[in-house]
C-alpha cells in the first residue's frame, strides 16, 4: 500500500513481490537494506549509499527470532515502528517491508541456511545458532525480493562476511555492499542496543573504539604479533571501564582465520558486556607485508 508520502509499505510477501515486479518492469534495479528496526544514523548511512546507485530501495524491518538464543533479549529488543517508518520515509526509501513473524514463518521452520567455518568464531563461538538464524532470514529476504544489491554495515563485519560467502557459494546474483561504521562524536559505534546503557556505562563504552585506535597505532608502529595486540586492547578496556570482555581477537580480514604474525589485512574485533548489554566493535587494518 502506498501512503501519502509516496513510500510503499506492506507486511505481506505477495504484495511486496507485486511492487518489486512493477519496478523491474520499469527497468529499475532493486537495493535491499535488511534491518531489525529501531533505526539510527548507521542505518541511514546505508540508505544514503543505496541512493547513490539509483536503485529502488527496499528497507525491511523484522526482529528475527531465529537469531536470538534462549537467554538473549528478543522480547526486550527495542522496537518503535512508527518512528522507524518516519525515518525511512524522510530518508527517501521507496518501500518498507515489515512482516510479522507469522508471515515470515507460517509453520515451524525445518529448513535452515548455514555458512560453515565463518560462523564458529568471534560472535559465532559466543552465540551458537545466531548466524544460522541470520543467514536463514537473509536468504528468505533475498528469495522474496531478489535484489540486485544488498547493503550491510561493517559494525557487524562477521555478518557481512558470512552473507557475502553465502551469496558466492550459492551463486546468488546479488552484490553485497559493505558500508563503513558510523560513530558517535566520542567514537562509540552507533547501535540500537546503546539505548540500554546507563549514563556511566555510556561514558565508559567510548574506551572500545579508543582501544582499537591504539591497537592500530601499535600495529602501524611495527608490532606484528596478534597476541600482543589483543593483550593491549584487553588491558586498555579492563583498565578503563567496568565492562566484562567477551572476546578480543585479531583475525584474517578475508576469512576470519587465526593469525599469529600479521602479514596482511586483519580485523581487530571485540565484544564487551556492560551489564546485560553486549556491544561489539571492530577495526579493519591494511598491512603491507613488506613493511
Amino acid at each position: 500500500m502506498k501512503g501519502r508520502d509516496n513510500m510503499e509499505r506492506t507486511s505481506h510477501i505477495s504484495e511486496l513481490r507485486k511492487i518489486i515486479a512493477m519496478e523491474r518492469s520499469n527497468g529499475r534495479k532493486i537495493a535491499l537494506i535488511p534491518t531489525m528496526g529501531y533505526l539510527h544514523r548507521g542505518h541511514l548511512a546505508l540508505v544514503e549509499q543505496a541512493k547513490q546507485t539509483g536503485a529502488f530501495i527496499v528497507v525491511s524491518i523484522f526482529v528475527n527470532p531465529l537469531q536470538f538464543g534462549p537467554n538473549e533479549d528478543y522480547e526486550n529488543y527495542p522496537r518503535d515502528f512508527d518512528r522507524d517508518a518516519n525515518l525511512v520515509k524522510d530518508a527517501g526509501v521507496d518501500a518498507l517491508f515489515h512482516p510479522t513473524v507469522e508471515e515470515m514463518y507460517p509453520r515451524p521452520i525445518v529448513t535452515y541456511v548455514e555458512v560453515g567455518q565463518l560462523d564458529t568464531v568471534l560472535c559465532g563461538a559466543k552465540r551458537p545458532g545466531h548466524f544460522r538464524g541470520v543467514t536463514t532470514v537473509v536468504s528468505k529476504l533475498f528469495h522474496i525480493i531478489q535484489p540486485d544489491l544488498a547493503l550491510f554495515g561493517q559494525k557487524d563485519y562477521q555478518q557481512y562476511l558470512i552473507v557475502k560467502r553465502m551469496v558466492n557459494d550459492l551463486n546468488l546474483p546479488i552484490e553485497v555492499c559493505p558500508v563503513a561504521i558510523v560513530r558517535e562524536e566520542d567514537g562509540l559505534a552507533i547501535s540500537s542496543r546503546n539505548v540500554f546503557l546507563t549514563l556511566e556505562q555510556r561514558h565508559e563504552a567510548k574506551v572500545l573504539s579508543q582501544s582499537l585506535t591504539a591497537a592500530e597505532t601499535f600495529l602501524r608502529s611495527g608490532e606484528r604479533s596478534a597476541r600482543k595486540l589483543e593483550k593491549q586492547v584487553r588491558d586498555i578496556i579492563s583498565g578503563n571501564c567496568h565492562g566484562i570482555i567477551d572476546y578480543v581477537e585479531v583475525r584474517d580480514a578475508g576469512d576470519l582465520s587465526e593469525v599469529t604474525m600479521i602479514e596482511g589485512p586483519v580485523l581487530i574485533a571485540l565484544a564487551v558486556k556492560f551489564g546485560s548489554t553486549r556491544l561489539i566493535d571492530n577495526k579493519l587494518v591494511e598491512v603491507d607485508p613488506h613493511d
